[in-house]
């Protein structure tokens, strides 16, 4: 069994709209007259971290909450004693459900699991405990390699947590999709997910009302008019979580797809004005809420927000609000806090991404660094930080990348040097970490962190820089990438990394394919890919590209990719950062079928100036440096320039 250590985050989850309705569709299956529940939920920013691992014979818990209060607890990985620990209802019993349903089902082990930190409320209506069986969910998946998909997830997290007195329904674990917004449909059995489109940011603030409320009692009290009315205060519930949720979910999507945070504000508060007239009744003592109702009412909190109601099963627990900005959602966290005392917790509805994935091409032989490459391949050659951390180049590299947004990582290389790098991003053996002081075991969890981004795709034959991109091809997909070079280092001269400021130009000038550029002295033209064009805005920091030269002559440079207002002998050279369409593939696959080749080698610069001729493609001047490490001479100055720009 594999002691490998495994770091997990899983969000809340916030109801934005739908609270109650997800159970209110089961009924279906008794009842044909009743509409299927819809929700649209959101994963917040604040969730549940944990480091688990595999263990042999018993399931050991350890939680650390928010209040510094550490909770501890051991059973044994079997089916009695795990069922008897989520019959008691105590703060483990869901961890002991969910642990029950995985060795049921999926014969899996034991597991350590160390929740070291929780950074939403607990009981407030955030799905806090669906949230922690998520998280024993996918604990048990990663630790066992079991790729359980997040609806498997899901599944095994609710029945679970239904082994405990706890009285969920479906929907608290949505919060498995993680952040970002999605509606859920719950017809009888059925249930269906959808991620939904975010036009423009939205945000928004919940808020611990500080208040109490039981849910087990709401719950009780709406059931009854299940699964058929016998009054008309029945009809009234069944007709709100039924075809009026149902208006509002389908508005509440529209105006998400638009981005419309003031229409969005509005109908919160329309929503809340139907809830209190069509369910409160039914529920008074829990219902009126009294501490929600007051902040609701507050002028304060009108000029600060679009609007707001409650959140989860309602009551005095959170409250939720759409504000006018992110200026606007600091001062009305600041404002509950001193009028109310409340805590609050922002939550970010953010378009999708426009670049998720970068590629990085690690597959050379590193010829010009023998004879230290036949001992240490190239990419893993040290560079001191100025905090006098030594890490290889790869991973400044990888941080450039991760730090400019991307989520995922692909490093190319060759079959067998896969391991040298996968040894490198794995956690550390117990033994030797035990050993490391605290600063090295922090780096240690980054290196594990790093590890779990990433990809290694393997290039079987040396064809060349094209080649290796190629490579990539179907993990890219159909969206566009970050390429960055795999011996080069890079310092911005500003607060802004040299890549963020290159996926900014792409993303304000069309998202058309771009390369960053520096400019370099004529002597250097015969080592990089070359660049001439015109310039598009006067900043003369993006020009549209007009030529592309694989490391040409001064001469060829003089004459053909001389740039006005740059100098004598002085060019834009490629920096070692792209990103780039996914119609790259295309002709990188053209080139290879029919062999086109510079130097014996399929080569991305050729194919750029195709993409140039038949899309447009863009240059932009980084504000900052880079550094070649792949020759011997320049590896040596790199570390001395890199420290030193490190630190201005």
């Amino acid at each position: 069994m594999s002691s490998k250590t495994h770091d997990i985050f899983v969000p809340g989850r916030l109801c934005l709209f739908g609270e109650h309705s997800d159970w209110a569709g089961a009924y279906r299956r008794f009842n044909a007259a009743i509409a299927p529940g819809q929700v649209i939920l959101a994963g917040t920013n604040q969730g549940i971290y944990a480091r688990v691992r595999p263990l042999t014979g018993e399931l050991k818990l350890r939680s650390l909450l928010p209040d510094g209060s550490v909770h501890e607890a051991c059973y044994p990985m079997q089916r009695k004693a795990l069922l008897e620990a989520a019959a008691r209802g105590d703060f483990f019993s869901y961890a002991a459900g969910v642990a029950h349903f995985m060795l049921t089902f999926y014969q899996v082990d034991g597991l350590e699991l160390d929740n070291y930190q929780t950074t939403m409320p607990v009981k407030k209506g955030l799905s806090s405990s669906a949230a922690f069986c998520v998280l024993v969910a996918r604990a048990f998946g990663h630790a066992y390699d079991l790729k359980m998909t997040v609806r498997a997830e899901m599944e095994a997290a609710y029945q679970g947590e239904i082994l405990t007195p706890s009285r969920c329904g479906r929907m608290d674990q949505g919060c498995a999709f993680g952040q970002g917004a999605v509606r859920m449909t719950f017809d009888g059995d059925m249930l269906s997910t959808q991620r939904l489109k975010i036009g423009a940011p939205i945000y928004l603030l919940a808020a611990d009302l500080q208040g109490k409320k039981n849910t087990i009692r709401i719950l009780a009290d709406l059931t009854k008019a299940y699964p058929f009315p016998t009054t008309p205060q029945d009809k009234n519930v069944i007709h709100y979580l039924g075809a009026i949720n149902s208006d509002i979910v389908v508005a509440a999507e529209a105006l998400l797809a638009k981005g419309d945070a003031a229409g969005l504000g509005a109908l919160m508060t329309r929503a809340q004005e139907l809830f209190d007239h069509h369910l409160a009744p039914a529920c008074p003592s829990e219902l009126t809420a009294p501490k929600l109702h007051a902040v609701l009412a507050d002028a304060t909190v009108h000029s600060l927000s679009y609007g707001g109601k409650g959140v989860g099963s309602q009551g005095d627990g959170c409250v939720q609000f759409v504000t006018r900005g992110q200026s606007e959602r600091d001062q009305l966290a600041a404002y509950l806090n001193s009028q109310y005392g409340m805590d609050c917790y922002p939550l970010d509805l953010l378009p999708p991404k426009v670049l998720r994935k970068a590629v990085i091409p690690a597959a050379g032989l590193g010829t010009r660094m023998f004879p230290a490459t036949k001992a240490v391949k190239k990419e893993m050659f040290p560079v001191i930080t100025p905090d006098g951390v030594c890490k290889p180049i790869i991973q400044t590299i990888i941080e450039e990348a991760i730090d400019a947004g991307a989520e995922e990582i692909a490093i190319i290389v060759r079959p067998e040097d896969e391991k040298v790098f996968a040894d490198y991003f794995a956690p550390v053996a117990d033994a030797y970490y035990e050993r490391l002081p605290e600063a090295a075991r922090q780096q240690s969890r980054v290196l594990a962190g790093i590890g779990q981004r990433l990809t290694f795709i393997h290039q079987k034959e040396a064809m060349g820089f094209g080649h290796a991109v190629y490579c990539a091809k179907d993990w890219v997909g159909n969206e566009p990438f970050l390429l960055l070079l795999g011996d080069h280092i890079y310092a911005s001269r500003t607060t802004v990394n040299c890549a963020a400021q290159l996926l900014d130009a792409f993303t304000r000038h069309g998202r058309k394919s771009i390369v960053s550029l520096y400019t370099a002295p004529g002597t250097d033209v015969h080592h990089y890919g070359t660049v001439t064009g015109t310039w598009v805005d006067e900043q003369q920091k993006v020009l549209a590209l007009s030529e592309f030269a694989e490391k040409p002559s001064l001469d060829y440079a003089r004459e053909h990719l001389a740039m006005p207002g740059l100098g004598d002998d002085q060019f834009l050279c490629v920096y070692g950062q792209y990103i780039l369409t996914p119609e790259i593939f295309a002709i990188l696959g053209r080139h290879i079928s029919e062999g086109i080749r510079q130097r014996g080698e399929v080569q991305l610069t050729t194919a750029l100036d195709v993409l140039r001729e038949s899309d447009g493609m863009l240059g932009f001047l980084v504000d900052g440096d880079h550094y070649d490490t792949g020759q011997p001479f320049a590896y040596l100055q790199s570390l001395q320039d890199y420290g030193h720009a490190q630190k201005a």
